[in-house]
Protein backbone atom coordinates (compact mmCIF):
# COMPACT_ATOMS: atom_id res chain seq x y z
CA UNK A 1 0.00 0.00 0.00
CA UNK A 2 1.11 3.39 -0.85
CA UNK A 3 0.43 7.22 0.58
CA UNK A 4 1.34 10.69 -0.75
CA UNK A 5 3.22 12.95 1.63
CA UNK A 6 3.12 16.88 1.28
CA UNK A 7 5.68 19.20 2.50
CA UNK A 8 5.30 22.51 1.60
CA UNK A 9 8.59 24.48 1.65
CA UNK A 10 8.68 27.67 4.94
CA UNK A 11 5.49 26.32 5.99
CA UNK A 12 5.40 22.94 6.86
CA UNK A 13 7.66 19.16 7.13
CA UNK A 14 5.72 15.87 6.88
CA UNK A 15 7.39 12.63 8.15
CA UNK A 16 6.33 9.30 8.91
CA UNK A 17 6.69 7.26 12.15
CA UNK A 18 6.53 4.25 12.27
CA UNK A 19 7.23 1.03 9.56
CA UNK A 20 7.20 2.86 6.37
CA UNK A 21 10.09 3.98 3.57
CA UNK A 22 10.21 6.59 1.59
CA UNK A 23 10.20 5.41 -2.07
CA UNK A 24 10.03 8.55 -4.30
CA UNK A 25 10.58 12.36 -3.98
CA UNK A 26 9.29 15.16 -6.43
CA UNK A 27 9.57 18.65 -6.71
CA UNK A 28 6.35 20.47 -7.57
CA UNK A 29 7.59 23.54 -9.45
CA UNK A 30 4.98 26.16 -10.44
CA UNK A 31 6.34 29.13 -12.71
CA UNK A 32 9.68 28.06 -12.01
CA UNK A 33 9.39 27.83 -7.77
CA UNK A 34 9.20 24.76 -5.36
CA UNK A 35 5.65 24.93 -4.36
CA UNK A 36 5.41 21.58 -2.69
CA UNK A 37 7.66 18.23 -1.75
CA UNK A 38 5.83 15.03 -2.53
CA UNK A 39 6.71 12.10 -0.93
CA UNK A 40 4.91 8.64 -2.18
CA UNK A 41 5.83 6.25 0.55
CA UNK A 42 5.05 2.31 0.96
CA UNK A 43 3.56 0.94 3.97
CA UNK A 44 2.96 -2.70 5.66
CA UNK A 45 0.19 -1.12 7.87
CA UNK A 46 -1.06 2.36 9.46
CA UNK A 47 1.81 4.16 10.15
CA UNK A 48 1.58 8.08 12.52
CA UNK A 49 2.47 11.15 9.84
CA UNK A 50 4.05 13.95 11.89
CA UNK A 51 3.14 17.40 10.35
CA UNK A 52 5.57 20.09 11.90
CA UNK A 53 5.06 23.93 11.05
CA UNK A 54 8.48 25.68 10.09
CA UNK A 55 7.72 28.48 12.21
CA UNK A 56 8.18 28.91 15.96
CA UNK A 57 5.96 27.90 17.93
CA UNK A 58 6.73 24.61 15.23
CA UNK A 59 3.49 23.30 16.43
CA UNK A 60 3.41 19.62 15.48
CA UNK A 61 0.39 17.16 14.91
CA UNK A 62 -0.23 13.75 14.18
CA UNK A 63 -2.42 11.86 12.23
CA UNK A 64 -2.50 8.22 11.08
CA UNK A 65 -2.47 7.16 7.64
CA UNK A 66 -5.78 5.60 7.31
CA UNK A 67 -7.23 9.03 6.95
CA UNK A 68 -4.83 9.25 3.81
CA UNK A 69 -5.39 8.64 0.48
CA UNK A 70 -4.20 4.63 0.00
CA UNK A 71 -3.07 2.97 -3.63
CA UNK A 72 -2.37 -0.48 -3.78
CA UNK A 73 0.49 0.69 -6.22
CA UNK A 74 3.12 2.90 -6.70
CA UNK A 75 1.94 3.49 -10.58
CA UNK A 76 -1.50 4.30 -8.88
CA UNK A 77 0.16 7.02 -6.66
CA UNK A 78 2.47 8.50 -9.58
CA UNK A 79 -0.78 9.06 -11.62
CA UNK A 80 -2.28 11.05 -9.14
CA UNK A 81 0.30 12.78 -8.19
CA UNK A 82 -0.03 13.94 -12.11
CA UNK A 83 -3.85 14.51 -11.50
CA UNK A 84 -2.58 16.58 -8.75
CA UNK A 85 -0.41 19.02 -10.46
CA UNK A 86 -1.64 19.04 -14.07
CA UNK A 87 -3.72 22.66 -14.94
CA UNK A 88 -4.02 23.37 -18.46
CA UNK A 89 -1.69 25.29 -19.66
CA UNK A 90 0.23 26.74 -16.69
CA UNK A 91 3.95 26.22 -15.69
CA UNK A 92 4.13 23.39 -13.51
CA UNK A 93 6.16 20.22 -13.26
CA UNK A 94 6.82 17.10 -11.05
CA UNK A 95 10.94 17.05 -11.24
CA UNK A 96 12.14 13.92 -9.19
CA UNK A 97 14.55 14.09 -6.83
CA UNK A 98 16.66 12.63 -3.99
CA UNK A 99 14.93 13.57 -0.45
CA UNK A 100 18.32 15.31 0.91
CA UNK A 101 17.77 17.36 -2.38
CA UNK A 102 14.64 18.04 -1.38
CA UNK A 103 15.62 18.99 1.76
CA UNK A 104 13.16 17.13 3.44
Amino acid sequence: MYVILTSKPDLYTSSLEGRATIVETYRYMFYGRCKAIFEIAELDRDAKVTITESEPPFVRNQVSTKFLDHFETREQARAELDHLTRFGGLQASLERCDAREAGV
